[in-house]
């Protein structure tokens, strides 16, 4: 059993089969009457795409392109949490108000995952996996496999 859980760092793709590990992570909240910080990971363009992008935008452009990006990615972010509490959860099983906030950050996923874990000090990870063959398991890896290994807190992983 997991020790007192006050706060849960949910990461996630938000892709269509996510649901199950979101799932887990409210299961956690409302047992143990916790926080979630649901977060996203933006993997930052390759240096030839961004020289390509910046070939045919200004750099004051492109910054604004991607805050805004960023802010409408936000804020789809809190339109899922809010149809997700709807559909999903009972009138008694709604989550307190602010029980869920969201991030969305930059950077590569697993490395990211685990500097924000630190930063609110999760006690505990949850997020999903896809199944994967075993030879592109082995050789690529997975961002669960790598917050797995990496991580000094326990990390939930759900089986999308």
């Amino acid at each position: 059993m997991l020790p007192d859980v006050k706060k849960i760092l949910y990461a996630s793709d938000i892709d269509k089969g996510s649901r199950p590990a979101f799932r887990a992570a409210v299961s956690l909240c409302g047992h143990y009457h916790s926080e979630i910080t649901y977060l996203h990971v933006i993997e930052p363009l390759s240096a030839s795409a961004q020289s390509i992008v910046q070939n045919m935008i200004s750099e004051a452009d492109l910054n604004e392109l991607h805050d805004q990006s960023l802010e409408n990615l936000k804020f789809k972010i809190e339109e899922r949490i809010q149809r997700f509490c709807e559909s999903e959860l009972e009138q008694n099983e709604i989550l307190d108000e602010g029980a869920v906030t969201s991030r969305v950050e930059e950077g590569t996923p697993w490395k990211t995952i685990l500097r924000v874990a630190d930063e609110i000090n999760a006690d505990v990870i949850v997020m999903g996996t896809r199944t994967h063959s075993a030879m592109g398991q082995f050789l690529l890896g997975s961002t669960a496999n790598k917050v797995m290994h990496n991580s000094k807190r326990p990390v939930l992983i759900v089986p999308l």
